[in-house]
């Protein structure tokens, strides 16, 4: 029975967002601090570790595709409800992995149930709340992704280098039944205009079609796709990078650091700081994006990750400055991410709110694939230097991109003029 309307049923449907985000999200990314556990176990060549992120995101997109369309039709209420489902079952199946292949095989599967959900969840915020309230709604739901680092991603280490890789997938397939049971409980269907044309193929391709008639949409898909290109080369071999040049044990007191027994390492502890960061920075960059505008903050997280992202090789020669430079970049990651999901929203009316964001989330985790891809070819034959400076170069397009033609909406959801080049960013 679904709770009446009050702020209490508000934070109630926030919390069953965010834990099924914490969870969905966390598929993303859980696979690349253990990739090398990962690798050791099925004996696979490191040049080949890259394509179980790879993987993940192009299943994701695909789905993610076809899952906007029908999410505009049949409400996003029911797509939450079977994305959330499948994934529940697809991430216990990756227990009966047992070589590369069967890995992979799984990771595409749950690629496809992420797909079901990414971009149901922000588009059902756009439909819930208010323009004005927005950014901060889409903060707290989206920093299920930093709970995710902070609490999922670290656990998820201790627990596959304690025991096997397999095990932190299991635990995840339990949360995901949670949230599942949330969402059919607590999250109701919002009351807005639904897509009237019935689903087929071609509707779907009209559809996408349509909205890149709008140089708007044109603008903020692409600059969503060099976003998560940027991310994919910088992060997937970042954890490589730092077990091939430092010791990863972690020791307090000159003793090793074992919590009830399980071991705790570098990556660990650095995925968690990292996520801490990101926690504080989400919502409040949200917030703050509903008063002083979307773009501002844009711009500033990526010239800072710009500045970072390059001096990445150069600065960390102790473990102590990777963890300033990752707080940094998870920080600035969320003062960029939650600001352009709010604005996507503000971009088309909601009978294709669902359409976009899932174009959007498509474009994006085809980028993080694409990096992923390449950061696994010029990790192994020019070295981690030579792949952050491909993801500054992918920072410094979407800086650009944003700066001359990225509009900042007024919240109507229509037609919006573009931006011009010698516009202030204030």
């Amino acid at each position: 029975m679904l709770l009446r309307a009050s702020p209490l049923r508000d934070a109630a449907i926030l919390f069953a967002l965010w834990l099924m985000v914490f969870t969905s999200a966390s598929q993303t990314i859980i696979v690349t601090p253990i990739l090398p556990l990962i690798g050791a176990a099925l004996r696979a060549p490191e040049s080949h570790l890259g394509w179980l992120v790879t993987a993940y995101a192009w299943a994701l997109a695909a789905s993610a595709l076809v899952m906007g369309p029908v999410s505009d039709r049949v409400g996003r209420r029911r797509v939450l409800l079977l994305g959330a489902g499948t994934l529940t079952v697809v991430l216990a199946l990756h227990g009966l992995a047992r070589s590369f292949e069967a890995f992979l095989a799984v990771r595409l599967l749950a690629g496809a149930g992420g797909g079901m959900l990414s971009g149901a969840a922000v588009s059902f915020v756009g439909d819930y709340f208010p323009y004005e309230k927005r950014g901060k709604a889409t903060g707290w739901v989206m920093s299920g992704i930093a709970f995710g680092l902070v609490l999922g991603i670290p656990l998820g280490r201790v627990l596959a280098a304690a025991f096997d890789f397999r095990v932190p997938f299991l635990a995840f397939s339990a949360l995901m039944g949670v949230a599942f049971t949330l969402i059919f409980f607590l999250v109701p269907q919002p009351d807005v205009e639904r897509e009237a044309e019935a689903l087929s193929v071609g509707g779907a391709l009209r559809r996408y079609a349509g909205l890149f008639e709008r140089g708007p949409v044109r603008v903020a898909v692409a600059v969503y796709f060099l976003m998560f290109l940027s991310l994919g080369l910088f992060v997937t071999y970042l954890p490589q990078w730092l077990t091939e040049h430092f010791s990863l044990e972690v020791s307090l007191f000159g003793k090793p650091l074992r919590p009830f027994g399980l071991p705790v390492d570098f990556i660990a502890t650095l995925f968690t700081v990292g996520g801490l960061a990101s926690v504080a920075a989400g919502p409040t960059a949200g917030a703050l994006s509903d008063r002083v505008g979307r773009r501002p903050l844009i711009l500033t997280s990526c010239t800072g990750l710009l500045l970072v992202t390059v001096a990445v090789t150069y600065l960390v020669t102790e473990r102590w400055v990777a963890y300033v430079l990752y707080v940094a970049v998870m920080m600035l990651f969320a003062m960029r991410m939650t600001p352009l999901q709010a604005l996507l929203t503000a971009l088309v009316p909601a009978r294709l709110r669902g359409t976009l964001l899932s174009l959007a989330i498509a474009v994006g985790q085809v980028g993080t694939g694409l990096g992923a891809s390449l950061a696994g070819q010029l990790y192994a034959h020019a070295g981690y230097r030579t792949t952050t400076f491909a993801s500054a170069a992918a920072l410094l397009a979407m800086t650009l991109l944003v700066w001359w033609a990225l509009p900042e909406p007024d919240g109507q959801a229509q037609e919006v003029a573009p931006v011009p080049a010698s516009a202030s960013v204030g």
